[in-house]
């Protein structure tokens, strides 16, 4: 009688816990469920994905893929990433140099015809390289009817030669340039196509199957690809491509290196999960990756190898990076910690983007 009145509080005690897990869990989906509901009622367009080990707990989709034709949005949509693109062409150095294709402290003009000496490739991977906005010099010199690619930056900035905005190391400013540079490296050393071998080496093994550096045409011809958006002087939104600030994507429609990746919320946790297994490249590489990097002047700055840094006292180590391209904001956000995730692919540029991102880490704070 006795053993059964134990088993009988074991499991009244089980259940006391797992309901108590169950509201817990409950109470986090809806802080996040509010947020989203928020950023719906303001207009916002877009997907939020948040996710613990890997496991989606939240996805959520609203808005258009297209405003003009009122094609519903999905969560499976294909986005332009932006600058959310730098991490993959962090990751294709990273592989080059175990490959021992290269050095972090080989200087990029080992590799490259430029004008700009003793700059390291950690340096360009850290923003810390004090080069000039090579999109400033095409903007002023090249033949908008022609689409530039990596070698034709090269070229221009060979030809008029801009000049540096600060020392190699000196500080951190965010660059552009750089990341032309890497993936221009990474053609050098491999004597192969930076798009072909980020299908071989990344994309493809990861099975990141809507993931890829596509055209101008080629995205056109993708059914689900959610088009950015901006609004009209009539405060309707259209087609960010409409937008006459919208054309350097066209005339710099060729660039490797710095953006281009468009991809899904979905192929991104594939991503962000696989570099928890070590499956592109060794723990010792991605803790390189994640760590700041020392000025100058022995200060830290707080970029890694495509990635902003920082840390939260209740998630711990946070690795993330944000995108801007014309009608699109993103965002990944890793809490390495904890392997937490969160995901935000937009496709109007609205502010309220902003409040759904907050509500969407408070959710993930108490989960």
């Amino acid at each position: 009688m006795k053993l059964k009145c134990i088993k009988t509080s074991v499991s009244i005690f089980t259940l006391g816990i797992f309901l108590l897990i169950s509201t817990s869990v409950n109470a986090q989906i809806a802080i996040a469920e509010k947020a989203f509901e928020e950023a719906e009622k303001k207009g916002f367009s877009g997907v939020l994905l948040l996710a613990i080990d890997g496991k989606v707990v939240f996805e959520e989709a609203t808005g258009f893929r297209s405003f003009e034709e009122k094609t519903p949005l999905l969560p499976t949509d294909i986005f332009e990433m932006a600058s959310v693109s730098k991490q993959f062409t962090a990751m294709m150095v990273m592989k080059c140099a175990e490959k021992g294709l290269l050095g972090y402290e080989d200087f990029a003009d080992k590799y490259l015809d430029i004008p700009y000496k003793g700059i390291s490739i950690r340096q360009l991977l850290t923003h810390t390289n004090g080069l000039p906005d090579y999109q400033a010099v095409m903007d002023r010199h090249w033949d908008k009817s022609q689409v530039a690619d990596n070698a034709a930056i090269l070229e221009y900035l060979r030809k008029y030669q801009p000049p540096m905005l600060a020392q190699p190391g000196e500080k951190y400013e965010y660059s552009n340039t750089a990341y032309v540079f890497l993936a221009s490296i990474v053609e050098k050393v491999t004597g192969r196509d930076f798009i072909e071998l980020s299908r071989e080496w990344i994309f493809n093994p990861l099975g990141m199957g809507h993931t890829d550096i596509r055209t101008l045409e080629e995205k056109a011809k993708v059914p689900n690809f959610a088009a950015g958006h901006l609004k009209d002087k009539n405060g309707d939104y259209i087609n960010a491509n409409k937008f006459h600030s919208s054309d350097y994507t066209v005339w710099l429609g060729n660039r490797k290196g710095p953006g281009r990746v468009s991809s899904t919320a979905q192929d991104l946790l594939i991503w962000d999960q696989a570099l928890y297994a070590g499956t592109l490249v060794s723990k010792e590489t991605l803790d390189l990756a994640f760590s700041a990097q020392i000025l100058n002047d022995g200060s830290l700055s707080n970029y890694g190898f495509g990635w902003d840094l920082s840390e939260d006292p209740d998630f711990g180590k946070i690795v993330s990076h944000t995108g801007d391209n014309p009608g699109y904001k993103t965002l990944i956000m890793r809490f390495v910690d904890q392997n937490k995730t969160l995901i935000l692919l937009n496709n109007n540029a609205h502010e309220a983007k902003d409040a759904l991102i907050k509500g969407a880490v408070e959710a993930l704070r108490g989960w």
